[in-house]
């Protein structure tokens, strides 16, 4: 990829996948107290936060990232997610300071309901976020190395399901002890979350090759090759 033109577009598409990431870890650390059912054509009923509904599509980038950018490119892109949801932590902290006026259609009760535990929840989420996308680039480069660039279902799925078992466990066992989810409701969460994240890495699995094989014929990359907009 020597044309200059076709480093600009690289670069401006992996611009692109690294905000869609921090869009999705800052949205799901937002609405993760709401919980669904979602009965599988009767097969299972999970029972999950609306905030796991991003994270499918965190980890779709950052294996993305790691296939067509390297290790290194996605590591930074998880490292500016941290920072992103600290600086929104901080954000939601002030406003949850200030006193509504007695016209706001949001109250101070009704902000503080929605919003008061996002501290914790940040901060569970960064503590289980950090393991699992880190866990999930190192297993998925390993895999990487080992098949020599081959087998691309082999390292998505294996490094997925590793890392979204770290993440459901870490985050679930942080905010159970914090009194923010009731034990009772750990088992459950915990099945339901694993499996309905290790079912979606096995959906975007196809997705996964077609967006490879568009930057492979895109900008010309052979097996196991990385662009490099820097060089």
């Amino acid at each position: 990829m020597e044309h200059p033109h076709r480093k600009k577009e690289a670069f401006f598409i992996y611009m692109i996948l690294a905000a869609l990431f921090i869009a999705s870890l800052v949205a799901s650390n937002l609405i993760f107290k709401k919980f669904f059912y979602w009965d599988f054509f009767g097969i299972y009923t999970f029972e999950i936060s609306v905030g796991i509904l991003p994270y499918p599509i965190t980890f779709l980038i950052t294996d993305t990232i790691s296939e067509i950018y390297g290790k290194k490119k996605a590591n930074q892109v998880v490292t500016a997610g941290i920072f992103a949801s600290v600086f929104s932590l901080c954000i939601i902290l002030v406003s949850n300071a200030m006193t509504a006026t007695d016209w706001s259609p949001i109250n101070d009760e009704l902000f503080n309901k929605v919003f008061g535990a996002t501290g914790i929840a940040v901060s569970a989420s960064m503590i289980a976020y950090l393991l699992a996308q880190y866990i999930d680039i190192s297993i998925y480069h390993f895999w990487k190395n080992l098949t020599k660039g081959k087998h691309l279902w082999l390292r998505n799925n294996f490094s997925t399901f590793t890392s979204q078992f770290v993440d459901t466990l870490v985050i679930l066992l942080l905010l159970c002890s914090f009194g923010e989810i009731s034990w009772d409701n750990f088992a459950a969460l915990l099945l339901s979350g694993f499996l309905f994240k290790a079912l979606v890495a096995l959906i975007d699995t196809p997705l996964l090759y077609l967006i490879v094989y568009g930057f492979k014929h895109r900008f010309g990359l052979k097996t196991n090759e990385e662009i490099d907009f820097f060089e």
